[in-house]
């Protein structure tokens, strides 16, 4: 199964460093908060990547394309008037990484509408490329394949002023809508499943996916929510970068799936 991430926004709530990097590319330690997420997805078993890129994407491209080089030691050698490259402790994930321009301006539900043809006729996840999270992806496939609907999204009880999702006794989604000031709700926080069918709703590029596409899915009640009860943090600003990045670097980052490299 394939995983989206979408990685293409300008992320101007943290144009500290957004200015000079796509936001996904902004590092926790010493690695872009992009390949933490690949690598939550990766410690399950799920390899094959579709990037959909927009702002600065190249930086996307030339980031994959150094990445063997990045992660091993390595000698230049030029004492022969030749250059000699000797790579030592080979280490590397085994992705399949597809990078995607899908326009500097597109909105989120047509970044996933111009993937259709890379995706093919077959389920797929989708998450969004600045957020990571202890989370349990076999749990949410079942609940996904439990619940024989269209769409899954994973919510979570968080405080902030994030869109707000509505969930009834059997995690039908009810209404999905911008958080008021009453609100303490559930929020749309990505690690999705969606089957095909739902490129179907998506009229173009300027469609938001937590709109259109999502109001049609509840209209039609074809969207299921897996309550996500652990650690999920995003970084849209630098503050939350700050926090993050201090949880990796102590040793205890709960979203560090995988065993040591």
């Amino acid at each position: 199964m394939k995983v989206v991430i979408l990685a293409g926004g300008f992320g101007t709530r943290i144009s500290e460093e957004s200015t000079i990097k796509p936001k996904p590319m902004i590092e926790i330690g010493s690695m872009p908060i992009l390949w933490h997420i690949m690598k939550i997805y990766s410690s399950y078993g799920f390899n094959d990547f579709i990037i959909c890129a927009g702002y600065k994407q190249r930086y996307i491209k030339e980031w994959f394309a150094n990445y063997f080089f990045q992660i091993s030691n390595i000698t230049f050698d030029y004492t022969s008037n030749e250059r000699k490259i000797i790579v030592h402790d080979k280490q590397v994930d085994p992705w399949r990484v597809t990078v995607v321009d899908t326009g500097l301006n597109t909105q989120t539900g047509g970044r996933i509408k111009r993937i259709r043809d890379y995706v093919g006729d077959e389920p797929f996840m989708v998450t969004y490329g600045d957020a990571v999270g202890d989370m349990n992806i076999k749990e949410i496939l079942e609940c996904h394949k439990k619940s024989g609907k269209i769409g899954t999204i994973s919510l979570f009880n968080y405080y902030q002023n994030k869109g707000i999702v509505e969930i009834d006794e059997n995690n039908n989604i009810t209404d999905f809508r911008e958080k008021s000031n009453v609100d303490n709700s559930l929020i749309n926080i990505g690690y999705m499943v969606m089957e095909p069918e739902i490129f179907d709703l998506i009229d173009g590029d300027d469609t938001p996916f937590e709109k259109e596409p999502m109001a049609r899915l509840i209209a039609r009640n074809e969207l299921n929510g897996y309550i996500h009860k652990g650690y999920w943090q995003c970084m849209d600003t630098l503050r939350e970068k700050k926090q993050i990045e201090e949880l990796w670097n102590s040793g205890n980052a709960p979203w560090k799936l995988w065993d040591n490299d």
